[in-house]
């Protein structure tokens, strides 16, 4: 029998220097990703298809700096990115300096399963998006 194993983490982790209902809020959207996480895989979901859901989620909640909770460059803007693997088929995609893209990691994955690349970045990454419009939102 072929076992799995799930990780989420947010990054550096819980900085023990938020006040502490930041620190609970953040504990809080991790299990709660973990959760999303298991049940998928219990659904039988695919693993790199439980990556994107779980990240998106992630991306969703503005509790950490990715997607909606991302943090502003000097200049005032969103800068994302984000990266996905599928180890068994040895393929990648990301994208860098996304800043209209609700999930960027939904957008890496579309650069690996519907691009001949394996990384977009800025006008290329977004063109790339107004292109897959129809499927990323």
């Amino acid at each position: 029998m072929v076992g799995w194993a799930i990780a989420v983490h947010g990054g550096a982790g819980v900085d023990p220097n938020l006040p502490t209902e930041r620190q609970e809020l953040a504990k809080q959207l991790l299990t709660r990703c973990l959760n999303v996480g298991i049940s998928a895989l219990r659904s039988s979901v695919s693993a790199v298809d439980v990556v994107e859901l779980v990240v998106r989620e992630l991306e969703t909640d503005p509790v950490f700096n990715s997607g909606r909770g991302s943090a502003l460059t000097e200049n005032g803007r969103v800068e994302m990115e984000a990266s996905i693997m599928d180890g068994p088929g040895r393929r990648c995609g990301a994208v860098s300096g996304v800043s209209t893209v609700k999930n960027p990691v939904s957008l890496a994955r579309l650069v690996m399963d519907k691009s001949p690349h394996s990384y977009l970045a800025f006008s290329g990454a977004e063109d790339f998006a107004k292109q897959m419009v129809s499927i990323l939102f």
